[in-house]
């Protein structure tokens, strides 16, 4: 019995990082299809035909919110992996019902990983995440301080509470 190979299709509009990532997935044993922009996007994307979808927020003359909108209404239980450099997007991706936010820098292991999480997760609690229930975003975020980008995977970031003087604390 043969395994079929899953299907990935990475959306970003620099070359060398569509390149890139199509290298190590087919070397990993996925089948890679690329768009470099949301037209070609909706154009290689079909409903049972692509099984995770890698997509960049910076995409030109449509947004990556507008792709993934586009995606998701066709074909709501495929998993979605943001890769983006632009800074506070989490919230959004949240409110999406995005499997995954991973900021640029991308480390390889962490992409791979995440990747086959997002696989191996029940179409349910991938319907469960664009209802409304973040319980199973992954967040991936970048930080530099010692000159030295560390991928620091969360759940979600920590929830701040209430005090009774209407501040917040952690």
């Amino acid at each position: 019995m043969t395994l079929l190979k899953k299907r990935i299709l990475v959306i970003d509009d620099d070359l060398a990082v569509r390149e890139s990532i199509k290298k190590v997935l087919n070397t990993t044993g996925y089948e890679v299809m690329t768009a470099a922009d949301g037209q070609e996007a909706a154009e290689r994307f079909a409903p049972g035909r692509v099984d995770l979808v890698v997509l960049d927020l910076n995409l030109p003359a449509r947004s990556g919110w507008d792709v993934f909108e586009a995606l998701t209404t066709q074909h709501p239980s495929v998993p979605i992996i943001i890769v983006t450099g632009m800074p506070n997007q989490y919230p959004t991706a949240v409110a999406a019902g995005v499997g995954a936010l991973i900021e640029k820098p991308i480390e390889v292991a962490t992409l791979l990983k995440t990747m086959e999480a997002l696989l191996a997760e029940p179409e349910e609690a991938r319907l469960r995440r664009l209802c409304g229930y973040p319980e199973n975003t992954v967040y991936v975020r970048t930080r530099q301080g010692d000159g030295k980008t560390r991928a620091l995977p969360t759940r979600r970031p920590p929830r701040r509470e209430r005090t009774a003087s209407g501040g917040s604390r952690r």
